[in-house]
Formats: C-alpha cells, structure tokens, sequence
C-alpha cells in the first residue's frame, strides 16, 4: 500500500528551499507514495516544475481573507462574524514592525495559526520543509504518524529565538538539515533533540541542469572582447551579502578590468541596492536580472560565479555552478568548506571587497589556476539525486 506524505512550504517563489523542495519532489517514486503539498501561496516561479502527480492542496477561506491587506482583510472578516481572527489579523499587523523578521515570523505563527483549519487528511509522514511557519504548521495542523522539520540554514545566523523552536522540535521526530556544519550547530543549539538531527544535502541533477542549459536566453549584453561576465544568484536579501559584490564590482572597474556583473533573484533589497548601482555609477556593470526559473542558460555564458553571502545552509547555486565546471569564488561564510575545497573546487575569501577582489583576479589573471579548477570540476560526480534514499529510510 502506498504512503501517504504531505510536504508543507510557504510558497515556491525563488529561493534555495524552494528549489531544492521542486529538485526533491522530482525523485520521488510515485509508485510507492501519494504525496500532497500544502503552499501557503499559489503563486511562484517554481510552481512549473511541480510533478503532474503532486496534489496541491486548496487554502482555507479564512485564510485567503486573513491574507488580504490590513483594513480590507478587517472589513471582510467582521462582515462576516469572524471578529476574533480580525482581532488576530491586527495582532498579526503590529508585530511586524517588532524585532528581526526571522523572530516576527515566529512569534505571528500564533496569530496566522487561527486562519488555517487542522487538515481532515491523515498522513504517514509530514515534512515541514523550511524552517519557522511551516514546522510549527506541520506540528500544530497536521494529524501524521511521523513528523520532520527541515532546516536549510545555519540556524545561529538568522537570529531565531530557540525557546520557540524548542517546543516544535520536541514534538517532532526527526529534524533534517543540509549539511555537516549546519547539523554541529542544530545539535549544540538543541542539545535534547540532538539524536534526531540528519543531514539530507540538496538534490541536484547535472543530467537535468545540462539539459536545461540549452535553452536560449537574449537578456545577457552582449560580451566584448577581454570583457570578464560575474553571475551571483540568490534572494536580495542581507544575508546574501549582494553590497559587498557591488563594492567589488566597482574596485575592480577602478583597477581597469572590463566586466559585467549579473544577479539572478529578487528580494526585499532590490531598492537598496538599485540605489547603490547608482551612487557608484554601475549601471551598464552590475545587472540585476530578477528571477529567472531557469537560471541555467546564463551560468553557462558566464567566465565566473561569485558567492559573497554572510551566510547560508547550504547552497544549490554554488551546486549548480560546479555542475556547470564553472570558476568559482565565495566568501568564507561558515559552511562554505562543505561546499568548496579551496584550490581544488574553487576560491575561499575572507568576507572583504578587497578579497572577493583578490579572488576574481586571480581567476583572471591566472590560467593555470582556472584551468586546474575546470578540469577538477569535470572529474567529480556532482550528483545527488541518491539522496532521496535517505528521506526514504527515515520514513517508520
């Protein structure tokens, strides 16, 4: 008989968790599971890549109404008696101007918590598949026989607040997360539930990627001779660290290097940094190219892929980029050695617009060095889809 899995998920707009949610769902044999995906909105780039065969399931009404904007969602609601859940949409409304948003998230979990219904459904296994909102709803709204949270960050590194998280993870039963560093942090920061930590790494498929590769894109400038092209991709957000590659842009322009400098993502950012672009007269230079869902094509014609995040769980563009035998320079965020052996794989630098600088040129200027990172990229296997094999065996 087969099982029946729920995954639950904010919403399949760009990100890393996003993607690697879309990545896990295509490996699933759906010969032995019927699996439904709960998304908190419809709406998103990824949602294309969704298998035929997941079921997704609707949102409740009162939901879609807690969702509106303040007053519209306030009159509707009191039209239609539900005076204590417009009671709650106000709590939910003035708590997002306190503390950082990892911990607003959290603390309006108990306010959103009274728009969504328990689910009628009852499942083998749920998995919560991002951190805060969609463990707790795994926890609090879905009758399973098992229950996992998933973790894609350093947890230190978002601000969260582990009394909260403490009372989901006691009532979960296994919490995955996406690498060994990210898993010594889990289990030093939640020391009572360290024996249910695992480490899943993202799926990533070079057959697929490669394939993907191929399609043809026209918003790229065309590339002029000695003209170097950098593509970053992720969410415009603090922790990417995107101003620290807007200053290393603009130093190396100053050293006299011809370059084009793309970003794939969007985020709430995106002015911040538009404004910066500005101010050093980087426009025809640093890109941004907004989301892409198939971000392939142009990692492809790129000569380098730079990383300049504060920080991250583990990243599946820096993944992609080695698939595609790319040169590679990242900041030295905590887990970056899980992900790149300096030298061998690609350039750690110390998280300084002087060094991210350093290590462009280097890639640059050195041919041997580059050529070494190439040919290192093209003997390794860079596939992970037999990680599905360990979700699989954490199912009872």
């Amino acid at each position: 008989m087969k099982k029946n899995l729920l995954f639950i998920m904010p919403s399949l707009s760009a990100g890393g968790g996003e993607k690697s949610l879309v990545n896990l769902l295509s490996q699933i044999d759906y010969e032995l599971y019927n699996v439904d995906l709960f998304l908190l909105n419809h709406n998103g780039i990824f949602m294309e890549f969704v298998p035929k065969e997941v079921q997704i399931l609707s949102l409740p009404k009162s939901y879609n109404l807690f969702s509106l904007p303040l007053i519209k969602s306030i009159i509707k609601l009191l039209l239609k008696g539900k005076i204590t859940l417009a009671y709650n949409r106000i709590l939910f409304s003035i708590n997002r101007n306190f503390e950082n948003i990892s911990v607003r998230e959290q603390k309006n979990w108990k306010y959103l918590s009274k728009s969504l219904n328990v689910i009628e459904k009852k499942y083998d296994v749920a998995i919560g598949f991002l951190e805060k909102t969609s463990t707790y709803f795994c926890v609090d709204k879905v009758e399973a026989s098992q229950k996992i949270g998933w973790v894609h960050i350093d947890y230190d590194k978002l601000g969260m607040d582990p009394s909260i998280d403490n009372v989901y993870f006691r009532k979960l039963n296994n919490i995955v997360t996406v690498s060994e560093e990210c898993s010594t942090i889990l289990k030093k920061r939640f020391p009572n539930e360290k024996d249910k930590v695992d480490v899943i790494y993202n799926i990533v498929s070079p057959k697929l990627i490669n394939e993907m590769a191929k399609q043809v894109i026209t918003d790229l400038y065309e590339k002029k001779d000695d003209e170097i092209v950098i593509l970053s991709i992720g969410r415009l957000h603090y922790q990417k660290g995107f101003e620290l590659a807007i200053e290393s842009c603009k130093k190396l322009i100053e050293k006299g290097y011809k370059l084009k400098w793309y970003v794939i993502g969007d985020g709430e950012e995106r002015e911040k940094l538009t404004n910066l672009i500005e101010r050093y007269n980087l426009e025809e230079n640093f890109i941004l190219l907004g989301l892409k869902s198939n971000p392939y094509p142009y990692i492809k014609q790129v000569d380098i892929y730079a990383q300049t995040s504060r920080f991250e769980g583990k990243s599946i563009a820096i993944d992609e980029a080695k698939i595609m035998n790319k040169p590679i320079v990242v900041t030295n965020f905590s887990t970056a050695k899980d992900q790149i052996n300096d030298r061998i794989d690609g350039i750690i630098v110390d998280m300084d617009a002087d060094c991210v600088v350093k290590g462009i040129e280097m890639l640059i200027n050195d041919q041997t060095l580059r050529e070494e990172l190439i040919f290192n990229l093209s003997q390794m296997n860079l596939g992970t889809e037999e990680e599905i094999d360990k979700l699989y065996n954490l199912f009872y």
